[in-house]
């Protein structure tokens, strides 16, 4: 399974509406800091964040990725969105 595969599984728990997931590693090609991690644009909807705060939202993607961040994962821009938004 590649990392982006691994990442959907982990947001299958939220279950999502919507799920994007854009690889711009090639953009940040030698990008000071970064250990081999990836860069990934995601974008999710689910009923999951109703109510919750954008740092709420983001708390939680955040935990389902803990151990794949930095090594795997170096940057992540997350777009998340409530199911009723």
């Amino acid at each position: 399974m590649n990392l982006i595969e691994e990442i959907k599984t982990r947001l299958q728990v939220l279950s999502p509406s919507q799920l994007e997931i854009q690889d711009d590693s090639a953009l940040h090609a030698g990008h000071k800091g970064n250990g081999g991690g990836r860069h990934y644009n995601l974008k999710i909807v689910c009923a999951e964040f109703n109510g919750k705060s954008q740092v709420a939202r983001h708390r939680v993607i955040y935990q389902l990725m803990d151990d794949l961040i930095p090594h795997q994962i170096h940057a992540l821009s997350i777009h998340a969105i409530a199911g009723n938004e």
